[in-house]
């Protein structure tokens, strides 16, 4: 008999094992919707929109669903969701932690990452766009119509309506600047124009900006200053003369001799293994030398690191402080108008990141078109934003100047396929400035994208923008009929 009822208990046991396992393979998305503990007493949100997705530090991070509760994130990470006896999503594990579900409420900055306008969210689109000019804000920026530029509207009604329909996922922000006039401003995924934007490595761009600017002050660091010496460090690890030939250019370039490549998983003065440092300059000059200063480029981030610090004891202030005095509020920015946590230490787990609004990053990019002028201002040498826009080194294959890229596409235009040169601010998920001086254009684009490779702003650009920009150029230059 006890046979027969233990027979029996093992069934009922697999039978509702069974039924809890088929639920969670067809869970519905808002199962997993939540507010959830993170690593180190950090909490992160899971959404269900189109796809599930968490935000972490108001970054998305796409999930991918594998099996019954089970998700690979594009890290490669396996997120394995837990269940109680009812079958209510309790937590998750991560490389062997477990972490609890907090609630079931998630924020509504997060909820509005799913979906490009809150029209779409609620399956009710509100048809195609209209191309619409941006409204003058009395910033120092001057707006105006397509149609005053040259640039055909159709063109910008179609980049504005590929990221609504998915085609360019996580756009959060698009404004293109033509012939002197701002001429599209649009924002998407609750994001707006009074909405600071984490920048990522476009933050370098700014760090190499106010190096220059204090290289033409009394005391300031050159581009030749041997960087051992600016700094107040006794001793470091993996003595090597040649450590004292590393100067803030080959800084700028990213030619240190280093052992530090971010593209390299393995390379000691990655930015993974950097970021857990305590003090990241000293972490830098630390690594073992690879090579001579001044020869290869390999991409480091403890070199910008390096330079903000110096350009701190040059100046004698904190970098956010220098900045607010010597660049942003040139540019009419307020201090409120911007967020930086610069500390460069593990404990900063945004990584010393700048945040702006896009129109500021759009000031930052015409001021570098304007060799360094601002409402007749010098702001920035003009020497030192030619050579920051010069060809300093090459990192990947493509040039690079003091922390901007000098990229290329080629563009298939009406009379075949054209190349175009031309400079960039880039940071990871699609923060963009990319300058053709040669053609009055700057565009900016903000962005969600992060850790795809599939660069949305990149192909908006070859696809759509150059090729009417282009077209528009040939228009201008051509004799009358």
């Amino acid at each position: 008999m006890l046979g027969m009822w233990l027979t029996w208990a093992l069934c009922l046991l697999f039978m509702a094992t069974a039924t809890l396992a088929a639920k969670a393979a067809d869970a519905p998305a808002a199962d997993y919707q939540g507010t959830y503990a993170g690593e180190a007493g950090s909490t992160l949100e899971i959404v269900a929109g189109p796809v599930v997705f968490a935000v972490i530090d108001e970054a998305k991070y796409t999930l991918t669903r594998v099996a019954a509760d089970r998700f690979v994130a594009r890290s490669g990470d396996e997120v394995a969701f837990t269940r109680d006896a009812s079958g209510a999503v309790t937590g998750y594990r991560l490389r062997g932690k477990a972490f609890a579900r907090l609630s079931a409420v998630v924020s509504k900055a997060s909820a509005d990452l799913a979906w490009p306008r809150p029209a779409l969210a609620l399956n009710n689109p509100t048809g195609a766009y209209r191309y619409a000019a941006p409204t003058d804000l009395a910033d120092g920026i001057t707006t105006g119509d397509a149609g005053s530029s040259g640039l055909n509207r159709a063109v910008l009604e179609r980049v504005v309506q590929g990221v609504l329909d998915g085609t360019w996922p996580d756009v959060h922000s698009v404004l293109v600047h033509h012939r002197g006039r701002l001429i599209l401003e649009e924002y998407f995924y609750g994001y707006s124009a009074p909405h600071v934007h984490q920048m990522r490595s476009a933050t370098k761009s700014v760090v190499g900006a106010l190096a220059g600017i204090a290289a033409a002050r009394p005391g300031g660091a050159q581009t030749s200053s041997p960087v051992l010496t600016r700094l107040p460090y006794d001793t470091y690890a993996n003595p090597d003369p040649r450590k004292a030939q590393i100067t803030l250019e080959h800084l700028l370039s990213m030619r240190t001799g280093l052992a530090c490549n971010d593209y390299d998983a393995q390379s000691p003065g990655n930015e993974s293994k950097l970021y857990e440092a305590p003090d990241w300059v000293k972490a830098t000059l630390d690594l073992p030398m690879r090579g001579s200063p001044g020869q290869e480029a390999f991409y480091c981030s403890g070199a910008v690191a390096a330079v903000g610090h110096i350009t701190e004891l040059a100046v004698g202030s904190s970098l956010p402080d220098f900045a607010q005095e010597a660049l942003f509020g040139p540019l009419g920015m307020q201090r409120r108008d911007w967020r930086w946590n610069y500390e460069l230490s593990h404990k900063n787990r945004e990584y010393s990141q700048i945040h702006l609004r896009p129109r500021d990053l759009l000031k930052f990019g015409l001021l570098y078109a304007q060799l360094g002028q601002w409402r007749g201002k010098q702001i920035i040498p003009a020497a030192w934003v030619q050579a920051s826009l010069s060809a300093q080194s090459k990192i990947g294959g493509t040039d690079y100047g003091y922390f901007w890229w000098r990229p290329r596409m080629n563009v298939e235009t009406d009379s075949g396929t054209q190349r175009v040169d031309f400079h960039a601010v880039q940071g990871n998920g699609g923060q963009k400035v990319y300058l053709l001086a040669q053609h009055e254009l700057v565009v900016v684009f903000t962005g969600g994208d992060y850790n795809s490779g599939a660069s949305p702003p990149n192909k908006i650009m070859a696809t759509l923008i150059l090729p009417a920009v282009l077209a528009a150029a040939q228009a201008a230059t051509s004799p009358s009929r």
